[in-house]
């Protein structure tokens, strides 16, 4: 019954897509380049929103785990400093260059 469900869904999805493309007009050629900025535009957009969000969550933890291991160990607090720092560089850097992309990509 489950695997019914699924194939009814995907059958209502593929036909309502085929909709959509047979609505095209005649000359879709012309507006072929406006199309391709716009996904490119929501393409970067949604991508860097990813990238941003993540790096914050993963910034969020790096942080967080940082201070309960200083809490735990505070004679190791110096050691841990150190490496918070670097992995939130690197996790920055990962953003930023996720940044150069969008730039490059539009």
């Amino acid at each position: 019954m489950n695997k019914m469900k699924y194939m009814f869904y995907a059958t209502i999805a593929m036909a309502l897509m085929a909709m959509v493309a047979a609505a095209q007009p005649a000359g879709g050629a012309a507006d072929n380049e406006s199309t391709v900025l716009a996904a490119k535009a929501i393409g970067g957009g949604i991508g860097f929103g990813l990238a941003a969000g993540l790096g914050g969550i993963a910034q969020g933890l790096v942080g967080s785990r940082a201070a309960e291991g200083a809490a735990r160990n505070p004679g190791a607090a110096s050691n841990i400093m150190t490496l918070m720092i670097i992995a939130l560089a690197l996790i920055e850097s990962l953003v930023l260059f996720a940044l150069v992309i969008v730039f490059v990509k539009l």
